[in-house]
Parts: C-alpha cells; sequence; structure tokens
C-alpha cells in the first residue's frame, strides 16, 4: 500500500526521456509552424506568433513532464499558472485554434505518446491545408446589393436589363425610390444580385454606369 502511494506521488524520468520528448515536441512545433506560414490568409503576420507555436509545445510538454502522476505537482502548477494574466488580444479565430493544437501535441508529446503527437501534427494540419486551398468554408456564391440612380423614362429597360442578365446568375428588385422633387422622373433602385463570376464586379459596373438612363451605381457586398 505504501508502494503505491509512493508511485502516486513520485514520477521518475531520464535525461534520455527529457531529451527524446523534446525534441519530438520541437518537431511537430516546427511542422505546426510551417503549416501556419503557408495557410495564413491575414493582414498582421506575426513571425513572433509563428515562433510562440514552437516554444509553446515544448512547454507544454515540459509542463506535463514536471506533473507527470503526481498529484501536488499538478495541483501546485494550477495555482501557480492562475495568477498569469495573459493581455495579448487574439484577433483571428484560426491562431486559437493553432494555440489549442500546439497545446494539444504538446501533452501527447509530454506523456510519451510519441506516434500520437506526430501523426496527430500531419493529419489535422494536412486537413486544414486542404480547407484552405479548397475554400471549403466559404458560401459558393455572395450575394450583392446593386443601388442604381436612374433619369429619364424614354428608355424601356432592355439595355439595362440585359446587362444584368449577362453579369448576373440571378437578380431581384428589393426597393424603387422616388428621388427628388423638381424631376419626377429620378429613380433610386436597389437590386439583391448574384454574380456569375465574383471577379467581374468592376467590368459590371462599368457596363452599368455607360447607360444612358444610369446617373450613378454601387455595388456593395451584403454580409447579412
Amino acid at each position: 500500500m505504501n508502494e503505491e502511494l509512493q508511485d502516486i506521488f513520485f514520477y521518475a524520468l531520464t535525461i534520455k526521456d527529457v531529451i527524446g520528448r523534446l525534441l519530438v515536441a520541437l518537431l511537430c512545433g516546427v511542422i505546426i509552424s510551417i503549416f501556419y506560414r503557408i495557410t495564413y490568409r491575414g493582414y498582421s503576420y506575426s513571425s513572433t506568433f509563428v515562433n510562440s507555436i514552437i516554444l509553446l509545445t515544448m512547454i507544454t510538454t515540459i509542463v506535463i513532464m514536471v506533473i507527470g502522476n503526481n498529484l501536488a505537482a499538478a495541483f501546485g502548477l494550477v495555482g501557480a499558472m492562475s495568477i498569469i494574466r495573459f493581455r495579448t488580444a487574439i484577433k483571428d479565430t484560426m491562431d486559437i485554434m493553432f494555440i489549442f493544437f500546439s497545446l494539444a501535441i504538446g501533452l501527447a508529446c509530454g506523456v510519451d505518446f510519441v506516434s500520437v503527437a506526430i501523426i496527430g501534427t500531419i493529419v489535422i494540419g494536412s486537413i486544414y491545408v486542404l480547407i484552405v486551398k479548397f475554400n471549403l468554408s466559404a458560401p459558393r456564391k455572395k450575394d450583392y446589393l446593386l443601388q442604381l440612380i436612374t433619369v429619364g423614362q424614354e428608355s424601356d429597360g432592355k439595355e439595362l436589363n440585359g446587362i444584368i442578365k449577362k453579369y448576373c446568375r440571378k437578380y431581384k428588385v428589393v426597393n424603387v425610390k422616388g428621388l427628388g422633387e423638381e424631376r419626377s422622373d429620378m429613380l433610386e433602385v436597389s437590386y439583391y444580385i448574384k454574380l456569375k463570376d465574383e471577379n467581374s464586379g468592376q467590368n459590371f459596373i462599368k457596363e452599368i454606369k455607360a447607360v444612358e438612363e444610369v446617373k450613378h451605381a454601387n455595388l456593395f457586398f451584403d454580409e447579412e
């Protein structure tokens, strides 16, 4: 009974064990940082964050090795970590994902699950690369709001409708409003549209503005 209790509060590690686990954590941390660099699509890339991913993986490994199966050390670390306050705001949700990614791999390295750490790093990183490459999380087509100001009632609108049909997969008039008291033929017309090609927005607006009855045209992305 005394030996069993002693095993709970004592966890032996050799220097070889420590170095081996830290090297695996270093390898996995470097791989995670590479996945982060090749998939990053934001505007505030930070080399410091990339370096932190590597070190976070290794530090987590050390924490787990220190705890081992020692309950006293576990409670002591919880108390020590609770006084730490992190002031840096995480701007990108994916940055948080990579932080947890590093923590999880560090945990696996700390308990000597080398195969879990390496395979998990490669599989999860590869899946995320595929998600980014094929843009699986993006909507298939974006909705846009087209606002036009037209003047004059001489035209039957065939030219304008022809351009809209040429560039838009779907379109719907959602609002028609009269503008100005001096001219009753000035109208503001709003459409919800879906472009056939999302890269054709500039050409679409150019052709719309070239129509004689159109005096002003705006194309807005509908975030809702």
